[in-house]
């Protein structure tokens, strides 16, 4: 009777085992993985869309997002090819930690929290499935998603100011050294017949963020593994920054001068936005140009 059971005990436990064996690449499976993500962070999306990404100074969320969703596709090869790993204990308590912070966040409707904790989530489902090669992998878009955790609002209403200021005053100067009829008191600016007032938009926090976003994404497409490099480009996206908030301004004021308010607050204050990337973009190249002639000139 004993024999029979211990025989009938090792029979059960080789039929589990075989089908552990046929569940485990299921479980294991890049589209598994993708979609337990998704159902995870597509309720923080939809609320981030319908509240945080409607005001100006968080409008960079969705692009922020576009480009980690497209930079995980690129690598998706790589991380197939990569083995599973043996221990997965971390992962698990990462993993464990993660979806905590998420509920919490989401339960106490802290945003920057439960955006924050996804990171961390995904971070630990590639660690899960694909080990630290995998997280070393694909550490840049984990870490680039950081990007769209929203900004404290008492960190927006400090800096907002000072910068809308300080872009009031320069693009005064600039208008009042061309020649034109302008005068400033604080962030409104007159010019001619028009009062324009310098808006949290045009203030640089929010581009400053995209753009040092940006220029991240750029150095890694470009391969750039040096750390002062690296650094190089992401200080002076400060100062791009800056000069090309001055730029929209400039243009903004120029056309309502020239041809009416009308003009001024339609399709061109739009345009304006892209204009201040595209103007952003061309000095960063420039700049990156510079650090390579700068270098070789050193090696001559």
């Amino acid at each position: 009777m004993q024999h029979g059971s211990a025989q009938g005990a090792l029979v059960d436990n080789s039929l589990s085992g075989t089908r552990w064996s046929k569940l485990a690449p299921v479980f294991s499976s890049p589209a598994l993985l993708l979609a337990a993500c998704l159902l995870l962070l597509l309720p923080t999306w939809l609320t981030l869309a319908q509240t945080v990404w409607t005001r100006d100074e968080q409008g960079h969320g969705p692009l922020i997002l576009l480009a980690t969703a497209w930079l995980l596709f690129r690598a998706r090869h790589d991380l197939a090819a990569l083995p599973a790993p043996r221990h997965v204990g971390s992962a698990w308590l990462m993993l464990a930690i993660g979806l905590l912070a998420v509920a919490f966040g989401r339960s106490q409707s802290i945003i920057a929290l439960e955006v924050g904790a996804q990171c961390w989530v995904i971070a630990a489902l590639v660690l899960l499935f694909k080990g630290s090669a995998g997280l070393a992998r694909v550490g840049f878009p984990i870490a680039f998603l950081a990007f769209m955790i929203p900004l404290p609002e008492v960190l927006v209403v400090a800096l907002t100011a000072p910068l809308k200021t300080a872009v009031a005053a320069v693009s005064a100067a600039v208008l009042h050294t061309l020649g034109y009829p302008v005068g400033r008191s604080g962030v409104v600016m007159m010019v001619g017949p028009y009062q324009m007032f310098v808006a949290d938009a045009c203030a640089g926090l929010s581009s400053m963020f995209t753009l040092e976003a940006m220029v991240l994404l750029y150095a890694n497409l470009m391969g750039y593994r040096g750390t002062a490099r690296n650094l190089y480009l992401a200080l002076m996206a400060v100062p791009v920054a800056f000069v090309a908030n001055v730029v929209r301004v400039l243009v903004l004021i120029l056309i309502t001068y020239y041809w009416g308010d009308e003009a001024g607050q339609g399709f061109v204050h739009g345009f304006a936005g892209i204009l201040l990337l595209l103007v952003a973009l061309a000095m960063i190249s420039g700049i990156d140009s510079l650090y390579d002639l700068v270098r070789r000139l050193r090696k001559l």
